[in-house]
């Protein structure tokens, strides 16, 4: 898969979740190019993610909530995802 159909995928998800306003995503993968663990196909993301409601949640349940959303991405494509709400 290609980093751009992914991250349309995760844009979709993330966004169909009435709780999130907004959500900006970034490929890091380039900062990992010559690590070992590096696998092709496999990307890391940053997540930017507007929602007043899960600020308010501890964040181990925003990021259970937000790895729930994203499970088969997590196991087929994502590498590492950070996700930070603003």
């Amino acid at each position: 898969m290609k980093i751009s159909e992914l991250i349309k995928i995760i844009e979709k998800k993330i966004l169909s979740q009435d709780c999130i306003t907004s959500v900006k995503i970034e490929d890091k993968s380039f900062l990992h190019k010559n690590h070992k663990s590096n696998e092709k196909g496999k990307f890391h993301i940053l997540l930017l993610i507007e929602s007043a409601e899960l600020k308010e949640k501890n964040k181990l349940h925003s990021t259970r909530f937000i790895y729930k959303i994203l499970d088969n991405e997590l196991k087929n494509n994502i590498h590492s995802l950070q996700i930070k709400l603003i």
